[in-house]
């Protein structure tokens, strides 16, 4: 109903405006949200899945690259001419250099094996030289971490990036021990992984991507300045720094991305390697995004030239609308013989020939409306007159009751029960407030008329409002000033109900402390604003005499209860708007609770 209502107040532009948005705009761009989200899920899936693709083929060809110096080291472990050149005693350096020439199977490696660019074998001899094949382990290099480890794990291959002492280049290397001789002395030996070879297999790549090793260094990259720096140098999320093979959405460099992770675990080898793929969604999808951003300029682009098209037609239908409504105007302010032609056979045109015929007749109805006026003006008077003399004669109280009696029974004769309810409680809650005096009267008997008065309120407001009463039953008889709580409660629905349309509850509670009785009013309807709720307060806390002698409402009940119990008795609101408002009093006395 609310739409129903504010669609028939908007004005003709307005409304076709509102209604081409809804129709067209809307659905419109709720399914070029869904499409451009459906079509980015498939650019990223598919780029996942090339990626994916990706790093598994750099597995295979990375691993099939190490596969050479892998084999070539387990040949040379077991070359025990390589271990006579390395660990035989020499009595002159002619004999040193004699051997070295006469060995050229590393030297033959190297030239026959392209996937790796050099061998180095470290073994303790002090009669030997070192020639770049042939190295003499000093303590820098002994400490290093990688020998050690060579050392530890008894034959088994290692994989690290290593600074070759010769080029002063760090390239990754396979490493591993073997036994010199029979009593335990053990070598190492180093093989370069041909540096170029690597960097082929990874510039083939369109994404970042990394081979790490087992500390997390970047021994290869198609990004050249990334080699030699660690991961965690990159500020990627450290979880990637532990997470083995699978995918993982993380943030790399402050950019969404999407991380594609491969193992690579060579045979016999102590620790393996990892293939790393790097992919930003942005990156991903910057392609979908300039296609998207073509179809919403073409699609804003038949929009506003659609828009324009509705206002145009806005305009023109507005226009004729408007001249009705003036002629109309006119009509209103008396002009009976002035008519109005607009052009058209559309609704508007029809309209305008229907308001002429209709403008006629009423035309002539007013003129007889006119002529029998004088007549029912002076009938009307004459039967004023009569009307006041009688109910002068007749609005006195028992007249009254008689009458709601008589009507009460009319309507439970004809077993309308909610309207003989309504009568009987309008019938009660007159007689309870025609019979107040000055007095006291009990506790329960103000209660009922609450009660009477806020059913009455149901009645009308129905659902909309709620009340609880809660007396503390040793207070029944307590004895009160009549009409003290209902002015209260009407005051709360007045301001509480009347201005809120999902209702409001009223609650009053009645508790018995030391000194007497603490009655609370309270409800959740609009409440008072902070300016509204100061001055009401300064209004209560004027001395009584210098207010006005007639009060109603809440100083009525404040003046009495000041001057009836003193200061301590006198009304305490509390109130937040959009919240409710609480009236709180003291009655002092009691009941014997015997």
């Amino acid at each position: 109903m609310y739409f129903i209502r504010m669609m028939n107040d908007m004005r003709m532009k307005k409304k076709l405006a509102f209604t081409f948005i809804s129709a067209a705009i809307l659905p419109l761009l709720l399914s070029g949200l869904y499409l451009t989200g459906k079509l980015r899920e498939i650019v990223i899936n598919n780029a996942f899945m090339q990626v994916s693709d990706n790093v598994d083929r750099v597995r295979k060809r990375t691993e099939e690259l190490i596969k050479v110096p892998l084999d070539i080291s387990y040949r040379l472990s077991v070359d025990n001419r390589m271990k006579k050149v390395a660990s035989r005693e020499y009595a002159n350096y002619g004999e040193v250099i004699q051997a070295y020439r006469e060995y050229t199977d590393i030297r033959d490696y190297i030239q026959l094996y392209k996937e790796i660019s050099g061998i180095r074998v470290y073994v303790e001899n002090p009669t030997a030289l070192n020639n770049w094949e042939f190295i003499q382990p000093g303590k820098s290099i002994m400490d290093q971490t990688w020998y050690k480890e060579a050392i530890d794990q008894k034959g088994l291959a290692g994989w690290n990036l290593i600074k070759n002492e010769q080029s002063d280049t760090e390239s990754i290397s396979l490493i591993r021990s073997f036994p010199v001789d029979a009593i335990g002395k053990k070598g190492v030996l180093v093989i370069n992984v041909d540096q170029q070879q690597l960097s082929s297999i990874l510039d083939q790549e369109s994404f970042t991507t990394l081979i790490v090793d087992s500390r997390n260094r970047i021994v290869g990259s198609n990004e050249a300045e990334l080699t030699g720096m660690n991961l965690s140098d990159i500020k990627v999320d450290e979880q990637i720094l532990l997470n083995q093979e699978g995918s993982y959405n993380t943030v790399v460099k402050g950019k969404d991305s999407k991380v594609v992770i491969a193992d690579l675990n060579p045979p016999n080898s102590w620790n393996g390697l990892r293939v790393i793929s790097i992919i930003t969604v942005a990156g991903i999808t910057r392609e979908a995004d300039q296609v998207i951003l073509l179809g919403a300029v073409v699609i804003m682009v038949s929009l506003l030239f659609a828009v324009l098209l509705i206002y145009a037609s806005a305009t023109l239908l507005s226009r004729r609308m408007l001249r009705l409504s003036k002629h109309m105007a006119k009509v209103g302010s008396g002009s009976w013989e002035t008519y109005i032609h607009i052009d058209g056979k559309d609704e508007v045109g029809l309209l305008s020939k229907q308001f002429n015929t209709l403008l006629r007749s009423v035309h002539d109805l007013v003129q007889e409306v006119q002529e029998t006026n004088a007549q029912k003006n002076l009938i009307e008077q004459r039967q004023s007159e009569i009307k006041f003399k009688m109910l002068a004669s007749q609005i006195h109280p028992h007249f009254l009751f008689n009458s709601l009696e008589s009507i009460r029974m009319e309507a439970h004769i004809r077993r309308q029960d909610d309207i003989a309810e309504a009568v009987w409680l309008l019938s009660t809650l007159l007689r309870s407030s025609l019979e107040a005096g000055s007095g006291n009267i009990p506790l329960r008997e103000e209660i009922e008329r609450v009660r009477c008065y806020l059913d009455m309120q149901k009645f009308r407001y129905e659902d909309r409002l709620e009340y609880h009463l809660t007396v503390d039953p040793v207070l029944q008889e307590l004895p009160v000033p009549p009409l003290i709580i209902q002015p209260l409660v009407e005051n709360s629905i007045l301001h509480g109900l009347d201005n809120r349309e999902e209702g409001a509850v009223i609650t009053v509670e009645v508790k018995k402390i030391p000194d007497g009785a603490l009655i609370k009013v309270f409800d959740n309807g609009a409440g008072f604003p902070p300016e509204r709720l100061a001055g009401i307060r300064a209004e209560l806390a004027e001395d009584v005499h210098e207010q006005e002698s007639e009060r109603i409402g809440m100083r009525n009940v404040n003046d009495r209860l000041v001057l009836m119990y003193g200061e301590s008795s006198a009304l305490s609101i509390e109130s937040q708007p959009e919240t409710g408002t609480t009236i709180t009093f003291f009655i002092p006395g009691g009941v014997d609770n015997d």
